[in-house]
C-alpha cells in the first residue's frame, strides 16, 4: 500500500493478527489508517467496532430467561480481543445471575469446520452437559449445528444457539440459531470511511490531525425463534 502511494487504509486485522508495528509505522509516511471491526487494542489509532462486551450480555441473558443455566461458549482464537471480551462478558452475566461459572464450558474455535466440530465435541462431554451453545458467529454455529444433527440432535430442542452476525441466510433456514446479535456492519464501514475522509479534508487544509476517533456502535439481538 505504501509503494502504491495511497493516500490512507482502513483495515480490518485477521484472526491471526498480534504485532502491529507494521500498521503504526505508515504514520512515518503521512498514511492514516482506520481499523475497523477487528480493531488492535491500541491507544492514538482510528477505529471503529462493535460493543461486544454488551452484545454477548444480550445474548446470555437472552437464554437465561428461556430457563438455561449450562450455557457453553465456542468462542474464536484467544489471541482475538473479542475472544477475550466475550468471555469476560460471560464471567459478567454468570456472576450478576448467581449461576457456576464453569470455565470447561468456554471452547475455541479456528473458525474452521473441522475446530467448530472438535469444539462441540468437547462441549457435548461435559457432565451435565450444556443445553444451550453462544457461537462466535452465523458460521459458527452453523457448522456446529450441522455436525449437532448428525448426532440425532433436535436443534433448538436438545440444543440451543445463539450466534453473532445475523446474516439474511439463517431466515431460510428450517432451524435456524434461536438469536444472532446484529452488529451492522454497514454502519461500520461507512463510519470507518466517515472518518478517513474527514482526515484526508483536514490534512489538506493543513489543520491538526491528532485527535483519534474510537466509535463503538451497539448491536441489536434479532430474535429468530421463540
Amino acid at each position: 500500500m505504501k509503494d502504491q502511494r495511497v493516500d490512507g487504509i482502513i483495515i480490518s486485522l485477521t484472526k491471526h493478527t498480534k504485532n502491529y508495528d507494521h500498521l503504526t509505522a505508515l504514520s512515518k509516511y503521512d498514511i492514516p489508517v482506520v481499523f475497523f471491526d477487528r480493531v488492535p487494542p491500541l491507544k492514538n489509532v482510528n477505529r471503529v467496532y462493535y460493543n461486544m462486551v454488551e452484545g454477548t450480555k444480550q445474548a446470555l441473558e437472552f437464554l437465561i430467561a428461556k430457563g438455561h443455566r449450562r450455557i457453553g461458549v465456542i468462542n474464536g482464537p484467544d489471541e482475538m480481543k473479542s475472544s477475550k471480551e466475550r468471555t469476560d462478558a460471560y464471567k459478567e452475566v454468570m456472576i450478576k445471575q448467581r449461576l457456576k461459572i464453569d470455565m470447561s464450558l468456554v471452547v475455541s474455535t479456528d473458525l474452521t469446520a473441522e475446530s467448530t466440530r472438535i469444539a462441540l465435541d468437547e462441549l457435548l462431554s461435559a457432565k451435565p452437559r450444556p443445553t444451550a451453545i453462544l457461537a462466535i458467529n452465523d458460521y459458527v454455529a452453523l457448522d456446529a449445528m450441522q455436525y449437532a444433527k448428525k448426532l440425532k440432535l433436535k436443534i433448538n430442542k436438545d440444543i440451543c444457539f445463539v450466534s453473532y452476525a445475523n446474516l439474511p441466510i439463517t431466515s431460510f433456514l428450517l432451524n435456524p440459531p434461536m438469536a444472532s446479535v446484529e452488529q451492522y456492519p454497514y454502519l461500520q464501514g461507512s463510519k470507518a470511511a466517515e472518518i478517513l475522509m474527514n482526515i484526508l479534508n483536514d490534512q489538506n487544509d493543513d489543520k491538526d490531525n491528532s485527535n483519534y476517533r474510537d466509535i463503538v456502535v451497539s448491536g441489536d439481538l434479532i430474535i429468530h425463534t421463540k
